[in-house]
């Protein structure tokens, strides 16, 4: 049984070994255990067993604009709709924060979101401080394939 729950700072070590591969491939950003120590409030765990096996984060840019990131699936429990789970989990916990309008995506796999209710957007419409955030960090900076996408909270 998949359990969703918000990450705690002991779990940080099992989250970075997750990501591993991804990070090296570039579809993950690499993030300090620091960064995610100091972010910890915003990932939320999948778990089977108290095993991890997928997280994400809503990262929050404005009292206007959130967004959910770092999502990852162990590739052994993928389709099973754990990653489906953690996105509306994170929507939901946006709206009860109450961001205003959009809750933005980036991803090399936007059919994943867009049957969620994300729609595409041009990449020039996200914040620019995300851009020198966090997009300046990746290994395919400047030269970004990942698509834009947005949920617009109702």
């Amino acid at each position: 049984m998949i359990t969703l729950e918000k990450a705690k700072l002991n779990d940080i070590p099992a989250m970075q070994t997750l990501v591993v591969s991804e990070v090296k491939e570039g579809i993950i950003l690499d993030r300090t255990e620091d960064e995610i120590a100091t972010n910890i409030r915003s990932y939320v765990l999948a778990k089977i067993n108290h095993k991890i096996v997928g997280y994400a984060a809503l990262h929050i840019h404005s009292k206007r604009v959130a967004e959910i990131r770092s999502l990852i699936v162990d590739t052994e429990y993928r389709g099973k709709k754990i990653g489906q789970n953690m996105v509306e989990f994170l929507l939901d916990e946006a709206k009860s924060l109450e961001v205003k309008e959009d809750i933005l995506v980036l991803t090399y796999l936007p059919q994943f979101f867009e049957k969620l209710g994300f729609k595409e957007i041009n990449k020039e419409n996200i914040p620019e401080h995300k851009i020198w955030a966090d997009c300046i960090k990746c290994i395919h900076f400047p030269i970004c394939n990942e698509v834009a996408l947005v949920y617009k909270i109702v």
